[in-house]
């Protein structure tokens, strides 16, 4: 603390009138002294006292207290300062800084230090003057000292410039704002941008992909036309050469439904700064046109309608019935195609437009040779053997008899075989231990437990069947097979051994989910990846990706994963729910980070071991920002240093060194830079005296009149 001291005035009158007053005494003297007289010295002492009494000086002490200088550190913490050692660069010159301002401050000139982070985003990318505007938001101008940004210069930001803190209202420079870049100079650097990708494409049609390899610096001698491969859900599919700086056009067919994953890699190349940017990665989410389901009754029941309101009220579905209506017990010896309606198309249907459908359902079918040949039967059990195809049978009693569809072709596919007993007598369905966990039956409204029975009304017929392949999901309670779902070849099969779902659907007995079966056994069957068993999975979740296991097989569930810098870790997961593990992994890294199960994995108990499943965890957009041009530079930030007065420098050429000027002098200059003394006070007390008593000049001012009429009078 320390006391300066001031003369102040405090007028008696308007200074203006003070001064209209004071001058005319000063004429009226200053004429005096022109004719001689020799009283005109007291006229001009009595004027000069006049005044002095009229404006009252005082002196004014004043005890002050220094305020500190403040000065603010951005340190640039994005995704592209992990490039190069950068970090490190940055870590050496926030502590070399920290140490010189500690060093520079004394009683006289303190300063206090701030130090502010700006982390990365991955589509905003790096704001640096926005976190440096927040930081300054609450610090007087006559104390900011200056600002120090230590970055790589890749900002997206620029445009605002300066804040206004670092200038006058006019435009003027009041504190210098400094850019200290810690990449190389002449650094190089590939990398893959996407210009155009779909978040949507239908399946089996195809769908065309943009991307480009750009060359950021100059490439090193000999580096040849890159070569891209392209990756499916973790499989190189395609690879080809894309000259550098030339749209390339990708096109290929989408084989599922839902996400699948697209990789566009390129190798790296000596003396690049990173190849974190070598690959885009991105989903791509695949959606089925209308899929074309045939069913075919055997013959009118009361199922029949569930069957058709269930699949007519799926907008994806495109629906072909056609029902049979001879009775089985007629016999009026006329030939089938002459009691239809219209003549059955087996021959288009079965032969000829058979690969158009999706899936095929046979609903109470009885097998009658003159309506359909064996030789359409082959085509189906080969049909259902297709990728993408399906064939699913909700049995009747004839499926008991000598019409079964048992005794046909058909036979080779079907997940079970009829004992030629119909069983009938109420009761209540129920979920296999296997059923709780696969997703088609999992979790459905009312299903039974460990702890309690299924809650679902009774049934009245079922079919003794015996099993011969696939995954049993539902039982009759104490037993008796319902629910079949199987996979043949690479197409799936599914049977219904009682034609009593429709119960459910009236709300019989209270009832059951028979729609939502319905649904997720057709949905299974056109192969809907949501359904799916036996299937890894991983989405983006808030801070990284969350990854879900689906099994059969109990046991801990361990996926290995690889980030995109090549860091392998595993994964421990965490069973939810019976058939569902999952795990979220938090990670900053951005990128592809590819995921395999430990083990080979299998869909049930006796199933053949199936290869280890993988998946891919997109963190981030295709081309993160942080990495879309991560050569440093000077260029983004020189304009706001120019405009306050300051500097960029490149570590690479050493830490530069630290200096106090005083405000309105230079802050910067060949190797050092300054953060301005501002020398801001506040005022701790203030003491007021006056020169002298205003009666003592006014009676002085009038003995100087006196006397100079007593001496003009003599």
């Amino acid at each position: 603390m320390n006391a300066v001291t001031d003369i102040v005035a405090r007028p008696i009158l308007p200074i203006e009138a003070i001064w209209v007053l004071g001058i005319a005494a000063l004429l009226v003297a200053l004429l005096g002294l022109r004719r001689g007289l020799r009283g005109a010295w007291l006229r001009v002492g009595a004027a000069v006292t006049l005044m002095a009494a009229l404006i009252d000086p005082a002196l004014i002490n004043e005890d002050r207290a220094p305020l500190s200088d403040i000065a603010v550190i951005v340190v640039d913490e994005s995704a592209s300062q992990t490039i190069d050692r950068r970090s490190e660069t940055t870590k050496r010159a926030v502590d070399d800084l920290t140490k010189k301002i500690a060093e520079s401050r004394t009683a006289d000139t303190p300063l206090e230090l701030r130090v502010v982070k700006a982390p990365g985003h991955a589509k905003d990318g790096t704001k640096l003057l926005t976190a440096l505007a927040a930081a300054t938001e609450d610090i007087p101008r006559e104390r900011f000292a200056g600002a120090i940004l230590v970055t790589d210069g890749a900002i997206s930001d620029a445009e605002l410039r300066a804040p206004a803190i670092a200038l006058t209202p006019e435009g003027k420079p009041t504190a210098p704002i400094h850019a200290l870049i810690t990449g190389r100079p002449n650094e190089y650097d590939r990398r893959i941008e996407v210009v155009a990708a779909p978040a949507f494409g239908i399946v089996d049609e195809k769908t065309t992909i943009r991307f480009k390899v750009i060359e950021d610096g100059t490439p090193p001698a000999g580096a040849s036309t890159p070569v891209v491969e392209v990756y499916i859900d973790g499989k190189r599919k395609l690879q080809g050469f894309s000259p550098v700086g030339r749209v390339t056009d990708l096109t290929f067919k989408l084989e599922r439904g839902g996400a699948t994953a697209v990789e566009i890699r390129t190798a790296s190349v000596k003396g690049e700064i990173t190849d974190r940017n070598n690959i885009a990665v991105f989903s791509i989410n695949g959606v089925r046109e209308a899929l074309k389901v045939l069913l075919v009754s055997g013959e009118p029941h009361p199922g029949e309608r569930a069957w058709r309101n269930l699949l007519k009220s799926d907008p994806s579905v495109e629906l072909v019935h056609f029902t049979i209506l001879k009775p089985p017990e007629k016999d009026d010896r006329a030939e089938d195609h002459e009691l239809a309606l219209i003549p059955f198309p087996t021959e288009q249907l079965f032969q000829e437009k058979l690969d158009s459908f999706d899936l095929i359902i046979f609903d109470r079918f009885r097998h009658r040779p003159r309506v359909l040949y064996d030789r359409y039967l082959r085509n189906i059990a080969n049909f259902a053997r297709r990728a993408g195809k399906a064939v699913l049978v909700s049995t009747g009693p004839a499926f008991a008899g000598a019409e079964s569809l048992s005794l046909t072709p058909l036979s080779s596919i079907l997940p079970a075989a009829p004992t030629g007993r119909v069983v009938e007598g109420a009761f209540r369905p129920e979920l296999t231990m296997l059923g709780r966990k696969h997703p088609v039956t999992r979790g459905l409204k009312g299903a039974n437990t460990d702890k309690k029975p299924a809650e679902w009304g009774r049934w009245f017929r079922r079919l003794e069947v015996e099993a011969l392949a696939g995954d049993l999901l539902m039982q009759a309670q104490g037993g008796g097979p319902l629910l079949f779902l199987n996979r043949v070849g690479e197409g799936r099969v599914g049977l219904i051994a009682s034609d009593h779902t429709w119960l459910w659907a009236r709300g019989f007995d209270g009832g059951g989910p028979q729609a939502e079966l319905l649904r997720r056994v057709v949905h299974w069957l056109l192969h809907e990846p949501e359904l799916e068993e036996d299937a890894l999975t991983a989405k983006p979740a808030p801070g990284g990706y969350e990854v879900t296991r689906r099994s059969l097989i109990d046991g801990d569930k361990k996926i290995r994963a690889v980030a995109p810098d090549g860091v392998e870790s595993e994964i421990l997961l965490t069973e939810e729910q019976p058939g569902v593990w999952r795990a979220l992994v938090k990670t900053e890294t951005l990128g592809a980070h590819r995921l395999t199960d430990a083990k080979s994995s299998v869909i049930s108990a006796a199933s053949a071991p199936r290869k280890p499943l993988s998946a891919v965890a997109v963190v981030g957009p295709p081309s993160p920002r942080e990495f879309a041009e991560p050569i440093s530079t000077t260029k983004l930030l020189a304009p706001t240093a120019t405009a306050t007065a300051g500097a960029v420098l490149r570590l690479s050429a050493g830490a530069p060194e630290l200096r106090r000027p005083r405000a309105g002098r230079p802050a910067a200059g060949d190797g050092w830079i300054g953060l301005v003394r501002r020398e801001a006070y506040e005022v701790r007390g203030v003491t007021l005296a006056g020169v002298a008593p205003s009666w003592l000049l006014f009676g002085l001012a009038a003995l100087m009149v006196v006397a100079a009429w007593r001496v003009e009078g003599r």
